[in-house]
């Protein structure tokens, strides 16, 4: 199962047998159930999830009200970015929408990668980039875009996962209205 991990790394930047062992000791694994709470905003997050199978929502609070902030499914990391970076305590909630398997990373094994490896130094930033990207995207969507355009990119950048989300989690993630959602899609 290690596989999918060494390709998801293999994407950005060669690995050496070494750096492979030291991850392979790094990492564990874990099993989520569907609904289960996988990092609480009141804790700091020390841990960064690698998802091998399921879904997970980031997500925070706003006067009592659930507002998503992004998906993460399969080959894809997660954690609360500015607390685990920081190791301050954050807004977000990390939840599971489906039962979830995932490698998980300690901050402080990944920051002992980080000093012994230069090549995860690479990985940080070309991954980085990546995400930066689509976070630009994001941006510009949720300012600049109709509830209809944004509908649409949102469809395009979740391909992959958007049936597999529920409609109010998804109208929230947009930042509209259930009923303005369910009237779009009725549209198409």
């Amino acid at each position: 199962m290690k596989e999918d991990l060494f390709n998801h790394f293999a994407q950005y930047i060669k690995l050496s047998d070494k750096l492979k062992d030291e991850l392979s000791n790094r990492v564990t694994f874990q099993s989520f159930r569907r609904g289960e709470m996988v990092h609480d905003a009141d804790q700091i997050c020390t841990t960064s999830y690698f998802v091998t199978k399921g879904l997970l929502r980031t997500y925070f609070l706003k006067d009592g009200k659930e507002i998503c902030e992004y998906f993460s499914a399969e080959n894809e990391w997660v954690n609360s970015p500015r607390s685990f970076m920081q190791r301050k305590k954050d807004i977000y909630y990390i939840d599971t929408l489906e039962p979830t398997e995932a490698f998980c990373l300690n901050v402080n094994d990944l920051v002992y990668l980080f000093e012994h490896f230069p090549e995860m130094e690479r990985y940080s930033r070309l991954s980085m980039g990546h995400l930066f990207g689509h976070l630009i995207e994001r941006i510009t969507s949720l300012r600049f875009t109709t509830a209809r355009e944004k509908y649409d990119h949102f469809c395009i950048v979740y391909r992959d996962i958007y049936n597999r989300l529920p409609l109010g989690m998804i109208a929230s993630y947009l930042g509209i209205a259930q009923e303005t959602l369910s009237r779009i899609r009725s549209e198409k």
